[in-house]
């Protein structure tokens, strides 16, 4: 037989008699795979859930959007009719000597007090809120010279009953009194009506900005920020009519005082701006 042929058949026999072993690289099998070889369910992501929860119902077709927000202002006015008054008066002396016209004018001064406090009037009520004393010149020939001097007291007289203020105005000027500065109409109640003011202006900035937002097809979501821009003061205001009558007629008109006061009313504002969150929904 040929050599060649010889070796083949060699080959052939060793092939028969020891098999042949193929080696494979095996990777190591994630948690889904080892699942799918065992016949499982493969694990499933949790589902994410983007929509707004409005009164704790799910809105699937409603988007939030942080930044896209709607501003307000607005404003309420509560009425009330004041039940308080506030007086300054002003007690002005006259005398050639300096140390006389002091003397008068607190003298002057006393008397007012004690007819304030005959008529109910509180002591802590009475204030002396300015004084000032000043000489009195006479311009004559070029010449500049002193005559006398004048003292002025002010008294301011708060939380007077508007009722009976007709009484205490005829007698304080009945007692010293030369001039009735201002008379301030003011209402004990103001705390209670600026808050009601101010939950009717949160009422209708609501009602203006759900109003546009139904306009541009969206909704308002949350309150983001509530502004006070109002500022907080005493309801109050001065009736300088009143005031510039009592000093013109003097005596004449404070005897007719009494049935002569009208206060009116006093207006209470609120003023606030509020931001609302913006929903838009998806078509």
């Amino acid at each position: 037989m040929h050599k060649n042929s010889i070796l083949l058949v060699i080959g052939l026999i060793l092939l028969l008699t020891t098999g042949c072993n193929h080696t494979t690289t095996s990777h190591p099998q994630t948690p889904s795979e080892q699942a799918l070889q065992n016949g499982s369910a493969s694990p499933s992501l949790p589902a994410q859930n983007t929509a707004i929860e409005i009164s704790g119902k799910p809105a699937d077709n409603i988007i939030g959007y942080p930044e896209n927000t709607i501003q307000v202002n607005s404003s309420e006015t509560v009425k009330i009719i004041p039940d308080m008054a506030e007086v300054v008066y002003a007690v002005r002396s006259e005398h050639t000597e300096a140390a006389t016209c002091q003397t008068n004018n607190n003298e002057a001064v006393v008397q007012v007090i004690t007819l304030l406090k005959q008529l109910g009037v509180a002591e802590t009520s009475i204030q002396t809120s300015d004084y000032y004393m000043h000489p009195i010149y006479s311009y004559r020939n070029n010449t500049t010279k002193v005559v006398g001097y004048e003292a002025t007291t002010t008294l301011t007289v708060s939380d007077l009953p508007i009722d009976g203020l007709g009484d205490v105005l005829t007698g304080s000027v009945s007692t010293g009194i030369n001039t009735i500065q201002s008379i301030t109409y003011q209402a004990s109640k103001y705390d209670e009506c600026y808050q009601t003011a101010l939950t009717n202006a949160i009422s209708s900035a609501y009602e203006k900005a759900d109003a546009m937002a139904n306009a541009t097809g969206c909704t308002i979501g949350h309150v983001i920020s509530i502004q006070e821009t109002s500022g907080y003061s005493e309801a109050r205001y001065t009736d300088y009519a009143r005031t510039n009558q009592l000093n013109a007629a003097k005596e004449e008109a404070l005897a007719d005082a009494a049935v002569q006061m009208m206060p009116g009313e006093i207006s209470v504002e609120a003023s606030i701006l509020v931001e609302y969150q913006l929903l838009y929904h998806n078509p």
